[in-house]
């Protein structure tokens, strides 16, 4: 992976993490375009440029994020992260396999702009207006929402944001919940995937670090994608949320329609394997 193929990928990360389009799904279209899906490298620049998103959301919220004299928030984040780790752990290999299926990718984005059409009548009601009434208990179903995300293509942010709304969370408190969420669960899984995973590699099993660190290119990959991540995260969370505000989740449901059709005749074609 050379640096422009990172920045593209990086761009893509940062665009897609915190909108209902999927990130991943996104990310292993745009790799498989450029002919480099497939390798261990890529694999894991896909999650480990999740750092710089993960970091955009705590400078957005540093509020929120730092201010430790309201525990009962992070017992929250905690309490959703669970089905995601519970699952992660459980089903690791089989979830890396779907990764590799752009078909898998394509149908989950069709099917959930299908859903995104009619969220916002199909949950109407919110009375739920400020994280200090999310209760434990609407925590841990929003988390339970989000393992959904495990296929590629569903989309971490939408799941969640789905669960926050049939959990009765405007739709402006539940898109903040999921970012909120995202960073205890992409930590967890880019720190498994960096530091604990073994990567065949040349006859040797190294970890992803080690692989990150192999060579001067993978890491200046690693280092520019996740600067570019951040900046274009910071920006992408700032209008997901003003125009969430004012007009919902049709357009990108409309979106998601599209491009599943697109990569269905893109696959149909042989264009994407």
């Amino acid at each position: 992976m050379n640096i422009i193929q990172a920045i593209i990928i990086a761009i893509v990360e940062g665009i897609t993490e915190f909108l209902p389009v999927s990130s991943t799904g996104h990310m292993i279209i745009a790799s498989s375009l450029m002919g480099i899906s497939g390798s261990d490298y890529t694999k894991i620049f896909e999650i480990a440029i999740q750092l710089g998103a993960i970091l955009s959301v705590v400078v957005l919220y540093w509020r929120k994020f730092f201010d430790f004299s309201k525990g009962q928030f992070y017992i929250k984040l905690a309490i959703a992260t669970v089905p995601a780790l519970m699952l992660g752990f459980l089903f690791s290999e089989k979830i890396d396999s779907l990764l590799e299926n752009p078909t898998v990718v394509a149908i989950s984005l069709l099917l959930g702009g299908i859903v995104l059409l009619f969220i916002d009548r199909l949950f109407s009601s919110h009375p739920v207006t400020e994280d200090k009434d999310i209760t434990y208990n609407k925590a841990f179903i929003i988390g339970i929402w989000q393992c959904l995300a495990m296929i590629p293509g569903v989309s971490r942010s939408a799941s969640s944001i789905i669960g926050g709304m049939q959990q009765k969370l405007t739709r402006t408190l539940a898109a903040e919940f999921s970012f909120y969420l995202a960073v205890p669960t992409m930590l967890a899984a880019t720190c498994y995937k960096l530091f604990f995973k073994k990567y065949p590699v040349e006859g040797e099993e190294l970890r992803g670090y080690e692989i990150v660190f192999s060579n001067t290119q993978n890491t200046q990959a690693f280092i520019v994608g996740n600067i570019v991540a951040f900046i274009v995260a910071l920006l992408a969370i700032k209008f997901f949320i003003g125009y969430l505000q004012k007009h919902g989740f049709k357009l990108f449901g409309i979106y998601r329609i599209v491009a599943g059709v697109i990569l269905l005749l893109l696959i149909y074609a042989g264009y994407l394997q």
